[in-house]
């Protein structure tokens, strides 16, 4: 078997490390040393530079001005965002994208995939259900408006934490229809001009903005309404992936900043990466971060190929969030405890990355969870 990458997806990391590559860490702004939101927006000019390497338009088909590679490509260049803290709606936009080309229609394909392969549309997806904990399409309820016009439906309900959403141009919005059927709205901007629905600022623990998002009779085109079944649980699996991504590029970023910490660091003579405790440690954390890239990759390829196997690609993601969750809290308090004060210290970037961490553990929920989740698969698809 064939384990190493394909020529396009090396290309796309090479891409991406020029793209990223240059980004300071230690110029991101900090959550500790800023009382209210670290900024209005995104870093709009790595995203132009992220455009112009066009990282934007990784699984947009070449009709749409893509370059139709995989959810493994996405997740290579994630991981290299990861590593430098980029401050750019990379995984939302990617995934949103993807979706509405495999499951929207012609029409809303055609508005929307060129203009997003360009950077010109930002898309993001309301995610996190109204508490966080709930799954999202139960958040937000969709009828067709079939008395006045069957062409429209309506939404109600509230999404909490939604990323990006006060810079995108548009918002992917899980719904459900009381039928046991899910579908997805897309929100067109200015959200101001659309009534019935108002995003009220809220805050992530990297200081960035994010969006509660109210819908009261929201109107919505029947053109702009995705009612494929598989559209949510597409979406849904390669957010969640794509955010395994992101722990592993953090934690391997945290734990080379570490690394390097440990080999100058001196205490009685001798760097302290030369004593067996510290040693040990960086060693338990590089395992999680070898785990954590495995079952990365095993849930990338069951989504990018399609392929069979004894548990739906829902258990793959499952194991690959237990690690990303678990993991990414045990490297960062790792280095954290090596680096001791000097982790603390505002002027260093590790205190950064442990906002960021935090931020990503949450997104991805307890491992608990995604445990019990698993357990529920194999109840249901016995291993024979």
């Amino acid at each position: 078997m064939d384990f190493t990458f394909s020529e396009e997806q090396q290309a796309a990391v090479e891409a991406a490390q020029a793209v990223f590559g240059p980004v300071a860490p230690d110029g991101v702004p900090s959550p500790s040393l800023t009382s209210g939101a670290v900024a209005e927006d995104f870093d709009r000019a790595l995203w132009a530079k992220a455009a112009d390497a066009d990282l934007l338009s990784l699984l947009i088909g070449p009709e749409h001005g893509g370059a139709g590679l995989d959810a493994i490509a996405l997740c290579l260049v994630l991981r290299e965002s990861a590593k430098v803290l980029a401050r750019i709606p990379l995984l939302e936009h990617s995934a949103a994208a993807t979706v509405v080309q495999a499951c929207g229609g012609a029409e809303l394909r055609q508005e929307i995939l060129p203009g997003a392969a360009r950077g010109e549309l930002v898309l993001t997806v309301a995610s996190a259900g109204r508490t966080g904990h709930d799954p999202a399409e139960l958040a937000v309820t969709a009828r067709k408006e079939t008395d006045a016009d069957p062409r429209t439906w309506v939404l109600d309900g509230v999404q909490t934490a939604v990323p990006w959403a006060f810079g995108a141009d548009r918002i992917l919005v899980p719904a459900h229809t009381g039928e046991g059927e899910a579908v997805l709205a897309v929100l067109p901007g200015p959200f101001s001009d659309v009534p019935g629905l108002t995003l009220a600022e809220q805050l992530s623990t990297t200081g960035e903005r994010q969006a509660e998002l109210r819908l009261d009779g929201v109107r919505v085109e029947a053109r702009h309404v995705i009612e494929d079944p598989t559209a949510w649980s597409r979406l849904h699996d390669l957010l969640a992936t794509g955010t395994c991504a992101l722990a592993l590029g953090l934690g391997e970023g945290v734990l080379k900043m570490t690394s390097d910490y440990a080999g100058k660091r001196e205490q009685f003579g001798h760097p302290i990466a030369t004593f067996q405790a510290v040693a040990v440690q960086a060693a338990d954390r590089y395992i999680d971060l070898r785990a954590m890239e495995a079952t990365l990759w095993q849930a990338a390829w069951r989504i990018s190929s399609g392929a069979s196997g004894p548990l739906p690609v829902s258990g793959d993601v499952a194991v690959a969030k237990t690690w990303a969750s678990d993991g990414v809290r045990r490297v960062v308090q790792t280095a954290q405890h090596l680096h001791g004060g000097f982790g603390a210290d505002t002027d260093y970037p590790l205190h950064r990355y442990h906002a960021w961490a935090k931020h990503l553990e949450l997104s991805l929920g307890p491992a608990a969870a995604h445990e019990e989740a698993l357990g529920d698969l194999l109840a249901a698809h016995p291993l024979g």
